[in-house]
């Protein structure tokens, strides 16, 4: 999609675009806005621009973040697994990745276990804690 306007007003929008890294459900949010979307896309590629982190890590941290509980973005995940192995990363490795992240969902365990035994002492006071099982 060509952006008349963006060709000098958003020059990282439009390197991802032409890298074929724009997903076409930023579309809206640059339609709105397109300087904070400008903004908000050249924060998300300084690390890796700026050579902080090189590609490869930079994948791995994509993963995460899209595979992580609380944005389970699959096609995201899978354009980031893509991208891992196009940088030479190993299945073990991206599975490493994944495994670090799946800890997050342990806190629903460790919030929710803990009411469901208060919750069952209560209906049977006389049980206690204890005898849960």
């Amino acid at each position: 999609m060509t952006h008349p306007a963006s060709k000098s007003a958003t020059p990282v929008c439009d390197g991802l675009r032409a890298e074929n890294g724009w997903n076409p459900l930023w579309e809206p949010f640059y339609q709105l806005d397109p300087e904070w979307t400008e903004l908000f896309m050249a924060m998300t590629v300084k690390p890796l621009k700026s050579g902080v982190l090189d590609p490869k890590t930079y994948e791995f941290l994509a993963i995460a973040v899209d595979a992580s509980c609380t944005h389970m973005y699959g096609p995201g995940v899978r354009r980031h697994i893509r991208k891992a192995l196009a940088l030479g990363a190993t299945k073990e490795e991206i599975t490493a990745v994944l495994q670090c992240v799946s800890v997050l969902g342990i806190h629903s365990l460790s919030l929710g276990a803990p009411m469901l035994i208060e919750e069952l002492a209560q209906l049977d006071p006389a049980a206690g804690a204890g005898a849960v099982r």
